[in-house]
């Protein structure tokens, strides 16, 4: 009998009927206080040499329909290694099959990015003498928010922010921001090494905590999304931006990254401030210069598809590359990796996953070197 269950970190999804191994049935859960659905994380137990077809209904209610169309599961025995698995639109619904080899295989979105691995990533970074751990503060869970800084902050330094995972459900972003912290720690790093004589770092790997353990998609324990909240933040609703924007106030901003994943675009690629009233020549000689820097150091880098200038309208300043970028007139980038796999340089076996997100965080520092005498 094949058993379903998604009881534990960043599990989420509601099982209709598990009674036939050929045809289970599924539903996607949608965020604990909002109504956005899409990730989906869950285990299924007993199903060693069961031929087993999942079946999500409710595909039409998610946030991102088109996230869909050309998008593959992400199964693992082991929950280390995660491959792809044969997934197609039926009649309207996500269909996905499967014959494992193992007693227990865990279904998901995306690579998962644990609770665990989080705070290994802070404990393993506050070993080298280069990195200091703050606690910002407290989520509305009571988790810890944490920043590291790495590097030594001082007069004629500039200060790089980067900042990852305010979207729960874009695993992605936290194996980015571990990639990063792991090639600035490396003593053996060159241009980690030269850029740490120019700047200091203040990365903080998950700005979600609640909803990362939740499972939620978008959202926190309260249902902000916290990438609308930069322009009023509160202690009731979004302490997690509070925090972080009073760090930023605190110690001043010269360049600003914010990693996620795009469920529909299956490129890598950045999103400027071109559609702030306030955005400036300098600014734009900046973020050219750094897509050109990026583009010539990593193939898995684009520009040719993304956002448009202005796709968020009204909203553009309550985001928070276009509210940083506004505030300290500075280059800011919001950066997107794909939930499917790259349309130009594909791996169908594994799909955009972990590794390869945590590459692309490494391969960062050489656009920011590029960039680093010209900041301000």
């Amino acid at each position: 009998m094949v058993t379903i269950s998604s009881n534990f970190d960043s599990g989420a999804i509601t099982v209709l009927d598990a009674s036939d191994a050929a045809d289970v049935r599924l539903a996607l859960r949608p965020d604990n206080a909002s109504a956005f659905a899409q990730w989906f994380h869950f285990r299924a137990s007993g199903v060693r040499g069961v031929a087993c077809r999942y079946v999500i209904e409710n595909i039409e209610d998610s946030a991102y329909i088109g996230g869909w169309d050309g998008y593959a599961v992400r199964a693992s025995y082991d929950r280390l290694h995660w491959l792809t698995v044969p997934t197609r639109i039926e009649q309207g619904q996500l269909v996905f099959e499967q014959l494992p080899q193992a007693d227990t295989v865990w279904y998901a979105y995306f690579e998962p990015y644990s609770w665990e691995r989080h705070l290994a990533l802070l404990g393993r970074a506050q070993g080298s003498p280069l990195c200091r751990l703050t606690r910002l503060g407290a989520t509305l869970d009571g988790r810890d928010l944490d920043l590291l800084t790495i590097g030594t902050p001082g007069e004629g330094k500039r200060n790089i922010w980067v900042i990852a995972r305010q979207h729960p459900g874009e695993s992605m972003a936290e194996w980015f921001a571990e990639g990063l912290v792991d090639a600035l720690l490396d003593p053996d790093h060159g241009p980690a090494r030269a850029l740490l004589e120019r700047a200091a770092f203040h990365i903080v790997p998950n700005m979600n905590p609640d909803g990362s353990v939740r499972g939620n998609l978008r959202t926190n324990a309260v249902g902000a999304n916290l990438n609308r909240e930069w322009a009023e933040p509160s202690e009731a609703r979004s302490p997690e931006v509070l925090l972080v924007r009073q760090a930023m106030q605190r110690i001043g901003v010269d360049a600003f990254l914010d990693a996620h994943g795009d469920e529909t675009i299956p490129h890598n690629f950045v999103a400027g401030c071109e559609g702030n009233p306030s955005f400036s020549a300098h600014q734009r000689a900046l973020q050219e210069a750094f897509k050109a820097a990026w583009l010539a150091a990593s193939p898995d880098f684009q520009v040719e598809y993304g956002y448009e200038d202005h796709q968020f309208g009204p909203e553009q300043l309550t985001l928070a590359t276009n509210w940083v970028g506004d505030a300290f007139d500075c280059l800011a980038f919001t950066i997107e990796m794909p939930f499917k796999d790259t349309a130009s340089r594909p791996r169908p076996e594994t799909g955009w996953n972990g590794e390869r997100s945590r590459q692309l965080g490494a391969s960062v520092l050489l656009p920011l070197l590029a960039v680093a005498d010209r900041l301000r």
